[in-house]
């Protein structure tokens, strides 16, 4: 019997990479799934068939996190084919690295209202699909808060504020029985990394992992299961850094 049998989980940005891989493990603990992306809809089915190959449903959604409309037919679609929600996984994100003088006001605004606006937007709009006995909010930050990388000013600016964000609605939703946490993978082998793999760059942080290795998207997967179930039932607020000791 699967961890997460009977629930309905959100997962955002799961058409590829760590959003994928959470949606499928979420799945494979039997929880039902909507799968949320942007724009890759081939990558968001192949999701859908992976959770329905392990015997739970799910469902795509096509929703930009950016725009307010996208959200709220988001939540709307959930309710309609599931009637609730259990888990909500903030995954969706965009990044762009560059020095602070190649920021413009318009790359600030994208990055900012996909990795924070976004997740605040759906945590609003699923807040109503939650029942009495409450919930499970998962934001997906970066294990660049923990290391500040040069050139990423604005990304990790981004989710240094989706970290706030964990924390005071931990301490808003609590009493709503809902737990809001952070999980904040390291360096990890998406599509978005495959070519800086052998750069400097990646092997200097395999160097300094005292794991050897970058993470997978594989490795994030039951992190979030755990913070999805009842075995992190007395954990709010927390930053979970899964970054094999990168630090």
């Amino acid at each position: 019997m699967g961890k997460l049998n009977g629930r309905v989980a959100v997962v955002t940005g799961a058409s590829k990479g760590i959003g994928a891989a959470i949606a499928k493990a979420l799945g494979a603990e039997g929880a039902s799934v909507v799968v949320s992306y942007v724009t890759d809809r081939d990558g968001a089915e192949r999701t859908v068939r992976a959770i329905a190959s392990s015997g739970a449903k799910a469902r795509a959604v096509q929703a930009d996190l950016s725009k307010e409309a996208d959200v709220k037919q988001l939540f709307a679609t959930t309710k309609e084919t599931f009637g609730r929600l259990d888990v909500l996984v903030n995954n969706a994100g965009i990044y762009r690295f560059g020095s602070i003088d190649e920021v413009t006001a318009a790359e600030f605004h994208q990055q900012f209202d996909t990795n924070v606006l976004g997740p605040m937007l759906a945590i609003r709009e699923a807040l109503p699909l939650f029942g009495p006995e409450g919930g499970s909010i998962i934001n997906i930050g970066t294990g660049a808060t923990e290391l500040m990388p040069p050139t990423a000013v604005v990304y990790v600016a981004a989710k240094l504020a989706l970290n706030g964000v964990t924390g005071v609605l931990a301490r808003e939703l609590g009493p709503r029985n809902i737990r809001v946490n952070s999980l904040n993978p390291g360096p990890v082998t998406t599509e978005g990394m495959r070519d800086m793999i052998e750069s400097d760059f990646v092997k200097g942080l395999v160097s300094n992992t005292p794991l050897g290795r970058i993470g997978r998207p594989d490795d994030v997967g039951p992190i979030a299961v755990f913070l999805a179930s009842n075995d992190s039932a007395w954990l709010t607020g927390e930053t979970l850094v899964a970054s094999g000791g990168l630090r």
